[in-house]
């Protein structure tokens, strides 16, 4: 099973994740990349922070950029 790499970009820097996880598709990556995203973003609000601007970028066990998931993508608008 591929490992896929979820590294956190800001316009402060980049978080690399170091560990990854073994998934079984881009597919399911992207899904991952959803929960992280919303997941942060939560405990972002909790503190009064807006992190929506970030984004997480999918790599393969290359360092390839495989996908970009914006944090503002998560968000389902309700109204």
């Amino acid at each position: 099973m591929p490992r896929f790499y979820f590294n956190v970009v800001s316009e402060a820097g980049t978080v690399v994740d170091l560990e990854g996880s073994e998934l079984a598709t881009l597919t399911h990556a992207r899904r991952e990349a959803v929960q992280d995203a919303r997941a942060l973003m939560s405990q972002a609000v909790l503190r009064g922070k807006d992190i929506s601007s970030r984004k997480i970028h999918v790599c393969d066990e290359e360092g390839n950029v495989l996908m970009i998931l914006h944090f503002a993508e998560t968000i389902r608008n309700c109204g």
